[in-house]
């Protein structure tokens, strides 16, 4: 009841899209005596129902619940209480006046705190926009519109992938993949880099961070999505990882000379080692044997030979094959350490090439007094490699087996083949009643120039010459030992490997 400027100041103010609101109170109608009073005028424009005479209000058929006097005449209040039905409430100026005047109160701190938070968002760098469940933009802040060229009219409520498709180049997958409905799933701000080209080409990079805000029964309200240009600092780290690729590309050619260096002095010191080993080991039995050699032409010299002097003579040149054949295997390992022969693969039957070896060896096995006890796979399948290198391999075990045993004497080399279907493989096992190794020597019995002999008795190559030949073959070889009960090596060959030609 009323139609003054604190009507339309009212009206203005709180008069919206009741439906939509979910609004359960509105109003419906302006009661004034003037058709020209300014609340008059508004209510009209507003679609809302006006009257000259405010008992017209009572009528059932408008469903007024509540009368709001908005003039301070007494005379009015008191005929209103007077003639209102029982169901129509009143409101009177005095009443309404205080909660109003309260309610702009906290209007005009609402609109201070508002113009602050709109200065602080539109001091902002970064687009800051808002959006709703529905897709649509309701809020932007300056530097937005700035940067993009738009008008705040021409994009608020629009829907974000139209304008994402624009101005990011995007086609409208988006809108099929929203990101923001992934935030409604996964209940958690996202952030994202977006690799896009400017106006002149060059690459851009925007980090864009999207904060859902929720209401308290679980929906969400708006999102609020704050992009970043970070191309400068995404150039910057682009730039210090190339500096750093760089500096490590040249730290490691620089470490890799170093290592080089090292491996030639490294090498150069071996050979020196390896020199001096070999003259060592070689001088020995040729001083042997050159001194049996002039004892027994001495011997031939003095006079008659007798029956004691050939004896002598067997024994002598025993010595003088075992020395013989001790600088053969020095040499022999020499030669095969240093891989600068082709050899050329074969098939070979694996017990066939042991009993040849045991041959080969027969006479040192017997003068060491030792038997061999042979157990092989029948109808062992044929392996392929050569039979020159395997032969080294099978020579090498042996006399180490058999220098293993000399001192014990009556000793059992026990050779043994066996064939694994599973694993399509061949492997030989030798196993000597010899004093066994150590624990903490058989890690270093494949290193070159590690031995145990004595001096004059080998350099340490034989068993690094034995695991190469061996892995040159696709094999691999094992040891087991117990002091002072003996030792096994076992080889194992694969069964099947392509035919072709070994560079040592």
């Amino acid at each position: 009841m009323g139609g003054g400027d604190l009507c339309k100041d009212i009206l203005e103010k709180t008069t919206f899209g009741y439906e939509q609101e979910n609004a359960i109170a509105s109003i419906h109608a302006v009661c004034d005596p003037d058709p020209t009073a300014p609340g008059i005028v508004f209510a009209k424009k507003m679609g809302l129902l006006t009257f000259k005479d405010y008992h017209e209000l009572y009528d059932r058929r408008y469903s007024i619940h509540l009368i709001i006097i908005l003039t301070p005449e007494q005379v009015i209040l008191e005929d209103i209480l007077n003639t209102r039905p029982i169901h129509i409430r009143i409101l009177s100026y005095n009443v309404f006046k205080v909660f109003w005047d309260a309610i702009g109160l906290e209007e005009r701190k609402l609109k201070v705190r508002t113009v602050e938070m709109e200065t602080i968002l539109n001091g902002i760098q970064d687009f800051i926009l808002v959006i709703t469940p529905d897709k649509e933009i309701v809020d932007v802040n300056e530097a937005f519109l700035n940067q993009m060229r738009y008008s705040r009219e021409k994009l608020i409520g629009r829907k974000c992938y139209d304008v994402f498709s624009k101005i990011r180049h995007q086609d409208e997958s988006c809108k099929a993949h929203c990101p923001l409905d992934k935030i409604i799933q996964d209940k958690k701000p996202s952030q994202m880099i977006l690799n896009q080209l400017d106006h002149r080409g060059n690459p851009r990079y925007i980090e864009v961070t999207t904060y859902p805000i929720w209401e308290k029964d679980g929906q969400v309200s708006r999102f609020i999505e704050i992009s970043r240009n970070i191309t400068k600092r995404r150039t910057e780290e682009e730039e210090i990882t190339r500096r750093l690729e760089q500096m490590v590309e040249h730290r490691t050619r620089q470490l890799k000379e170093t290592h080089n260096k090292l491996l030639h002095q490294d090498k150069m010191a071996s050979l020196g080692k390896l020199a001096a080993s070999v003259v060592h080991e070689i001088n020995n039995p040729v001083a042997g044997i050159l001194n049996l050699t002039l004892l027994i032409k001495r011997i031939i010299n003095e006079g008659a030979i007798e029956q004691k002097d050939i004896e002598q003579f067997k024994q002598y040149l025993d010595l003088m094959e075992t020395e013989t054949r001790r600088t053969s295997r020095i040499i022999s390992n020499l030669l095969s350490f240093s891989r600068q022969s082709k050899i050329e693969l074969d098939t070979l039957n694996i017990n066939n090439l042991i009993e040849k070896t045991i041959f080969l060896n027969a006479n040192l096995l017997k003068i060491n007094r030792i038997s061999v006890e042979k157990h092989f796979f029948p109808d062992i399948p044929r392996i392929t490699g050569s039979e020159d290198q395997l032969q080294q391999v099978f020579m090498n075990i042996i006399s180490n087996a058999a220098e293993a045993m000399e001192m014990n004497g009556n000793g059992i080399l026990r050779i043994e083949t066996v064939f694994s279907s599973i694993k399509d493989a061949v492997t030989i096992n030798f196993h000597d009643t010899g004093v066994g190794i150590p624990d903490e020597n058989i890690p270093k019995l494949f290193e070159p120039f590690f031995t145990t002999k004595k001096a004059g008795k080998g350099v340490g190559l034989g068993l690094s010459v034995v695991y190469g030949i061996i892995q040159e073959h696709g094999g691999t070889i094992s040891v087991e030992s117990t002091t002072p009960k003996g030792t096994t090596f076992s080889v194992e060959l694969p069964a099947t490997q392509p035919l072709t030609v070994l560079n040592d």
